[in-house]
């Protein structure tokens, strides 16, 4: 593609349009001009961001090497996980486009009325409109430190931000084409920040004044909103992203997910959600974004497993060392990586070149297993906490960091098979008095794993050691904290 500046000095591209094998993607400049669709290895290739490395670097002075590790924050290395993120993100660009064609004659007439409407301020987001938008929406929620955002990130550097159009088809047509916008969920939940921030971002890559134009001291965000969205079918924007959308608060959950549908149905813009755990009630109690997610994607990132992956992340990373020394990968220093990161992304990179760093500053010039856990004890203080409720798998200690909420299918209780009665005999029917049960084996009704706070009860029962029990296996606190000790209660 043909770089070209803006009149505000930022990038574009020259348009160049593309024919696809899938018919519904042909005939619209929007779609066309975006980077063909590609194999499961072309975007591997295109993913992957190795870093600048040579053996010979190890021979450096220290005070240079120490200064290369930190090349390792650069690097971006292809999981599957990747490819559900690129695959998301293009589907949801590609399809919002589809109902957006600049030269249908019906979508030409729809935009026309709309922006007539919005002139006169007669336009109501709540009318049915014969738009039939082809938008959707799609979630990204994970841990943090395992690179939502930096994946996403990746993904659409991959598709150039703006694209000028000047001939189409031999057809004069001038146009900005802005693919992606990110905006940040506000911490409080303003509609009108927002708003006002989707207007500052895109003057600031267009060179355009909507700010000025839409924007005054006494503008609602209700006279806002059709602003914003008749300015995103100006610009042709074919994806807005929102980040950190779980410092949505319960007040704003409402107002704003029908401000989402709206720039959804009425206009046609797709929409990518990134957030932590945090975030996955805000959806579930929006039935028609949930709906919506459920249909076009909704992607889990959770930690890492002590499996496959982790072992090909950590490969992907082990070749990359500055100290003169090479330290192999062994089984043991796999186990001591994922003891002190539990399959965090961000983690792992930070205690590698953190030992590295040891290693380096101490003139040890190489590293062991002990040395990994001397620096993750010194570096990780303040996060090992977290480390540790993710080590538990404990849903009551994650949940205490909300960043930590581990997505999951819960798994069914099978019920154990019952024995077969041979007889019953049908006495006289006595008043009912009530017993404490006494639970024994094999007259359960079900069974459970040992990480279900049922089988604590189950096992424990009988020895009247409930509290004790939940207590030991940290589903609960030790109330003797909370008051200073079972002596100091009045």
């Amino acid at each position: 593609m043909n770089k070209i500046y803006l009149e505000n000095g930022m990038d574009a591209v020259q348009a160049t349009y593309h024919e696809s094998p899938l018919e519904e993607y042909n005939s619209n400049p929007f779609i066309q001009a975006l980077p063909p669709l590609m194999t499961k290895q072309g975007i591997i290739d295109s993913l992957a961001m190795p870093i600048s490395f040579d053996e010979s670097e190890r021979d450096y002075d220290s005070a240079f090497r120490l200064h290369m590790v930190q090349r390792l924050y650069k690097l971006f290395q292809p999981l599957p996980r990747h490819l559900d993120v690129w695959n998301t993100t293009f589907s949801l660009l590609y399809q919002g486009y589809i109902s957006r064609n600049p030269f249908d004659k019906e979508y030409i007439r729809q935009r026309n009325q709309m922006g007539k409407e919005i002139i006169a301020k007669s336009f109501d987001v709540n009318n049915q409109s014969t738009f039939r938008t082809t938008a959707s929406c799609a979630t990204l929620i994970g841990y943090s430190g395992m690179g939502k955002t930096s994946s996403v990130q990746r993904v659409l550097n991959n598709i150039p931000q703006v694209i000028v159009h000047n001939e189409y088809n031999g057809q004069q047509f001038n146009q900005l084409q802005l693919t992606h916008l990110t905006l940040q969920t506000p911490h409080s939940s303003s509609l009108k920040a927002l708003t006002l921030q989707f207007f500052m971002k895109v003057d600031e890559i267009l060179g355009t004044n909507n700010y000025k134009r839409n924007v005054s001291k006494n503008t609602s965000v209700d006279a806002m909103l059709p602003q914003m969205g008749q300015v995103a079918n100006n610009i042709g924007l074919g994806l807005l992203v929102i980040d950190e959308i779980q410092h949505l608060q319960n007040r704003a959950i409402k107002q704003m997910m029908n401000y989402f549908v709206t720039l959804m149905n009425s206009f046609g813009v797709p929409i990518l959600f990134i957030g932590t755990p945090a975030a996955y009630s805000i959806f579930q109690q929006e039935f028609r974004i949930a709906r919506r997610v459920s249909g076009n994607g909704e992607i889990s990132w959770n930690n890492m497993e002590n499996n496959k992956e982790f072992r090909f992340f950590l490969e992907s990373l082990w070749r990359y060392q500055w100290t003169q020394v090479f330290t192999p990968l062994t089984d043991e220093m796999v186990t001591v990586f994922y003891e002190h990161t539990q399959g965090v992304s961000d983690l792992i990179v930070k205690l590698f070149a953190n030992v590295q760093v040891m290693a380096i500053s101490s003139g040890k010039e190489a590293f062991t297993a002990s040395m990994v856990r001397k620096v993750a004890k010194e570096q990780f203080k303040l996060m090992q906490p977290m480390i540790d409720a993710i080590k538990s798998k404990n849903p009551y200690k994650m949940h205490q960091y909300e960043d930590l909420g581990r997505l999951e299918v819960e798994q069914q209780v099978q019920p154990i098979k019952q024995p077969r009665i041979s007889s019953v005999k049908v006495a006289k029917q006595q008043p009912i008095t009530v017993k404490k049960p006494k639970l024994t084996r094999g007259t359960q009704g079900y069974t459970y794993e040992e990480n279900d706070i049922r089988f604590s009860y189950q096992k424990n029962i009988e020895a009247n050691a409930i509290y004790d029990a939940l207590v030991k296996q940290g589903y609960i606190d030790d109330m003797k904290s909370w008051i200073g000790g079972v002596g100091n209660v009045k």
